[in-house]
């Protein structure tokens, strides 16, 4: 049987049905507040059984994808139709936003990627319009807030900013450990602190390396029968980079 979210694409019409998956790691039991708990339980409430329009926005790695990926888990558990829609994809154009409005809860990311090119802020004025009137949810992400992200048309920067707006913050050094071995528990691992500040201090601290490098070191580990401790991250570490083909 497919996972909820393909078999949740399958209840759209087929214009929808776009091949996009989310991470696996997505959810919100691997979500960690920090200072963003508002804009968290705000999101989480859309995909639960509210409805209404959100915007967030903050920099690299603070974790708008992964919060938009974990509403739309949630929301196709609880039964909605939804999609999520990173809008960095080079090979997703306007008219995929036709029809959009057949959704229970859309989540719309890097809209920093089509702010201030024609085509693509009529089709989201279009989508905005239909959602701010038709009782349904609506996540946003980009990289600054609606009157910065550089919208040229006044109609769309106005839809947009009648959304709740919220920044989100990158976790700082404790959460991020926890958040590190959430996902490292979302994996059938248990992570001991100490192993996971031991790789945060030596991984650019972002949340992105860090789960790539967990992800490396889960199959490692797999493949060698051994527990994620910090002898074997040294080690990780310190070996060669696998020659690529």
């Amino acid at each position: 049987m497919p996972p909820r979210e393909e078999r949740g694409r399958d209840r759209l019409p087929a214009q929808l049905a776009l091949p996009l998956t989310l991470e696996a790691h997505a959810a919100f039991d691997t979500l960690v507040d920090g200072q963003n708990a508002a804009a968290i339980a705000h999101v989480r409430s859309l995909a639960d059984s509210r409805a209404g329009l959100v915007w967030v926005w903050g920099g690299h790695g603070c974790g708008k994808s992964h919060l938009l990926q974990a509403a739309c888990r949630a929301a196709d558990a609880a039964g909605k139709r939804t999609m999520y829609l990173p809008l960095a994809r080079t090979d997703i154009v306007p008219e995929a936003l036709a029809g959009l409005d057949a959704l229970d809860f859309l989540a719309l990311d890097d809209l920093e990627h089509r702010a201030g090119r024609p085509e693509w802020e009529h089709a989201l004025f279009d989508v905005l319009n239909a959602y701010l009137v038709g009782g349904r949810s609506l996540v946003m992400a980009a990289s600054a807030p609606p009157g910065a992200v550089g919208f040229r048309m006044p109609d769309l920067e106005s839809r947009a900013a009648a959304a709740a707006v919220y920044r989100l913050h990158a976790l700082d050094d404790d959460d991020q450990v926890e958040a590190l071995r959430r996902h490292a528990r979302g994996r059938g691992l248990e992570l001991d602190p100490a192993a996971a500040r031991f790789l945060q201090s030596r991984v650019t601290r972002d949340m992105a390396a860090l789960c790539a490098w967990l992800h490396r070191l889960d199959t490692a580990a797999l493949a060698a029968q051994r527990r994620i401790t910090i002898p074997f991250i040294r080690a990780s570490l310190e070996a060669p980079p696998e020659p690529s083909d």
